[in-house]
């Protein structure tokens, strides 16, 4: 695996540095899906002001690169990109970059779609959301 393609960071990461990573692998990348997901500033009724993601270190890298090696056997995908933001992330700020490529655009979207799923479903990183009455874990992952 190329160095630093899965990733658990606290600082804010460059979405075109990211493609180019990834788009480094093989001259046989024809499509590229990017899945990025931001910090909104309204969730189940209520106005967030704020986030903040912990995760557990070392279990939440193995399971974003487990994703990673499932998504590259599973998929027709030449390689894929996975980085979570743990800390505190302000609204409008990007959280989790999923970025895809292969030799046709629909293997990309459909890995791509995969990956953030499993991701949300089995990796040990959890959400705190600030809101008015104060802040709530939220359940969606384990």
């Amino acid at each position: 695996m190329k160095e630093g393609l899965v990733r658990i960071q606290r600082e804010n990461f460059s979405i075109s540095d990211e493609v180019e990573r990834v788009k480094a692998v093989s001259k046989g990348i024809g499509g590229v899906v990017v899945f990025l997901g931001a910090a909104r500033d309204f969730s189940k009724g209520e106005v967030i002001t704020g986030l903040d993601f912990e995760h557990y270190p070392g279990m939440a890298e193995k399971k974003l690169k487990d994703i990673r090696e499932r998504a590259l056997e599973n998929f027709d995908i030449i390689e894929m990109s996975i980085i979570h933001r743990t800390g505190k992330i302000d609204i409008g700020e990007d959280i989790v970059l999923i970025v895809a490529a292969s030799a046709h655009r629909n293997d990309a979207f459909m890995a791509c779609e995969w990956a953030i799923t499993e991701l949300k479903r089995t990796t040990p990183i959890w959400k705190s959301e600030t809101t008015q009455g104060g802040d709530v874990w939220v359940s969606e992952t384990p």
